[in-house]
């Protein structure tokens, strides 16, 4: 899932909506660090905005991400998979064609408004292709029993793992051994030119880019001022904070290392704006 938080904007009398500067909703925000509960109120508010702004922030190139981390979960016709902070549910949509037909995908989250968008998107899915179930679920304690999958993955939602060691040891629990667990996420580039671009988009352009949505947001839903438009805001000054605090590749690799998992790798993509990393349940350590 790769969205989060920022700032407000308001109307001149007479004139149009006009996008103030970012201004996080809490300090921790701004740091890139968010308790649990306010990760869940920021994506039950975004979530009316997150695709379009996945699709803006990226040039639509977020769906082949999410392929690429499908085919590294190696699953396939019968194969039954989890996606854990599955948001709106593209991963899952992506796998459910990989293990279709005679296979189950499960979509957890726990923010409602993302998964109401996900089953709408489920709803439409053509004839042959396994339908995901979407339902509520806390990564840090996923309500599932051991080695119930063959896979499971996330995309752009461990960032927001308030335990990380947590968060991967659980998804290291519910794959079979010989199962795979997959990560993808973004990183920060470390050479230059591309670093520099990078930090100029992702600290300038994707919090204005949220002050924008916040903006529309409120015209489009009048009912509902300030609030809302504050919190998609703040939800896109939070995410170049929380890139940077988050471990780099090699950190996280380790991470995974430590809940359990084996045959650890990672590939980058996009100039090493993207990470995939992947990691194999062991025998007898489901």
């Amino acid at each position: 899932m790769p969205a989060h938080d920022g700032a407000g904007a308001g109307t001149a009398p007479g004139g149009p909506t006009r996008a103030a500067p970012p201004e996080p909703l809490l300090p921790e925000a701004s740091a890139g660090r968010l308790e649990a509960g306010q990760v869940r109120a920021m994506f039950e508010r975004i979530a009316g905005v997150y695709d379009a702004m996945n699709t803006v922030m990226t040039a639509g190139l977020h769906h082949r991400w999410r392929a690429r981390a499908a085919d590294l979960a190696a699953v396939g016709p019968g194969s039954r998979v989890l996606d854990v902070a599955t948001g709106t549910g593209d991963l899952a949509l992506e796998l459910a064609r990989r293990v279709s037909p005679g296979g189950a995908v499960v979509g957890s989250d726990f923010a409602e408004a993302m998964l109401a968008r996900a089953r709408a998107k489920a709803a439409a899915l053509g004839t042959g292709i396994v339908r995901p179930l979407f339902e509520p679920g806390d990564a840090l304690a996923l309500p599932y029993g051991e080695s119930s999958f063959d896979a499971a993955t996330v995309a752009f939602g461990v960032r927001n793992f308030s335990d990380l060691p947590r968060g991967l040891g659980e998804m290291a629990r519910v794959v079979r051994p010989g199962g795979r667990v997959v990560v993808l996420e973004l990183t920060t580039p470390t050479r230059a030119p591309l670093s520099f671009f990078y930090r100029l988009w992702f600290d300038r352009f994707v919090p204005l880019l949220g002050a924008l949505a916040g903006a529309l947001a409120t015209q489009t839903a009048p009912r509902r001022p300030g609030g809302r438009e504050r919190t998609i805001a703040a939800a896109y000054a939070y995410l170049p904070s929380s890139v940077r605090r988050f471990p780099g590749p090699a950190a996280l690799a380790a991470e995974m290392e430590r809940a359990g998992l084996r045959e650890l790798g990672y590939v980058l993509l996009a100039g090493s704006i993207i990470a995939i990393h992947v990691g194999t349940v062991p025998p007898g350590e489901a």
